[in-house]
């Protein structure tokens, strides 16, 4: 087994980990409003928790997991992120590269500040994409092992 798929490897579990945090916040806040200012605190922690853990869950995927992945399939690979989803989507690993710029994006969403209106729509976003982030496991674990 080489470097880089030992790394993957890590990352798969790492994934795994952070995706057992996000799966628990994602059912926490199923049920609850999407409007920040129908929420009472703990809510707002709630949602304030699930996107915390839908930004390092989406992180360690899109920033490292994917990285090596591709170094495996071509240890002289240097491409940037567009290019690291485009190579993924033509390997297999992801479906749809938009999708996934769409993640990455809504990662970035999580350290600014918004009105309750933006917020309602990145919490329906988080609640949209998140199915996919939690169905990582079984596709990655494919990856990890061939």
């Amino acid at each position: 087994m080489n470097k880089n798929k030992n790394l993957t490897g890590l990352y798969y579990s790492k994934i795994t980990k952070s995706l057992k945090y996000l799966d628990y916040s994602y059912q926490r806040t199923l049920h609850m409003p999407l409007n920040p200012s129908k929420m009472n605190d703990s809510e707002l922690e709630a949602w304030d928790s699930f996107a915390s853990r839908f930004a390092r869950t989406s992180d360690i995927f899109l920033s490292k997991y994917i990285k090596d992945f591709l170094l495996q399939d071509d240890p002289a690979y240097d491409g940037g992120f567009v290019d690291q989803l485009n190579r993924a989507c033509k390997l297999g690993l992801i479906e749809n590269v938009e999708t996934w710029m769409e993640i990455r994006e809504m990662r970035n969403a999580t350290v600014h500040e918004y009105s309750d209106q933006d917020l309602e729509k990145i919490f329906e976003k988080f609640r949209k994409f998140s199915p996919l982030l939690l169905a990582l496991p079984q596709k990655l674990k494919y990856e990890t092992e061939h």
